[in-house]
């Protein structure tokens, strides 16, 4: 493992190579790159990763997304786990929600109860009251950018710090 020549404050070990991870599936993709889910090969553990095209897609706004976001540790907001560089990619390991995105909740219940609706705004309000007092604003909070995890009453969890 060497040290990231990325700048002030991108200290984090990255991994030149993986062979930790192996593909489950596609998860997304959009102006940043692409979403895979993976499987850790030695704990079996779901994880997602973003991955973006190393070159001019890694500027300064994902170099503070890393930061901002490696430094938040609250239930309601996905966990950051490693930077992985690729020959073609940087790779950003996350938590998986397994229940996806708030939006999509949403969207196949037609409409939320209040006391649903309170349930997951105290809990976007708790992650955003804690990512303030980090210092960290996110800039880009919808629905799009809440997902659940896989439990029976699910917890909400903040994501896409790339805004940050």
């Amino acid at each position: 493992m060497d040290r990231p020549a990325m700048g002030a404050g991108m200290d984090l070990p990255i991994m030149h190579d993986s062979d930790r991870y192996e593909l489950v599936k596609d998860i997304g993709s959009g102006n940043f790159g692409v979403a895979r889910l993976m499987r850790d090969k030695h704990t079996d553990e779901l994880v997602a990763v973003k991955y973006i095209e190393r070159g001019e897609k890694i500027d300064e706004n994902v170099q503070r997304e890393i930061i901002n976001h490696r430094s938040l540790r609250h239930p309601n907001i996905i966990r950051f786990k490693e930077v992985i560089l690729t020959p073609t990619h940087l790779a950003i390991v996350m938590e998986y929600a397994a229940g996806g995105e708030l939006f999509e909740r949403i969207c196949n219940a037609g409409r939320f109860s209040e006391d649903e609706a309170r349930f997951f705004f105290q809990q976007l309000i708790s992650g955003v009251s804690y990512c303030h007092s980090m210092q960290v604003c996110h800039r880009d909070l919808k629905l799009e950018n809440t997902l659940l995890d896989g439990s029976p009453a699910p917890r909400l969890k903040i994501c896409d710090f790339g805004y940050s």
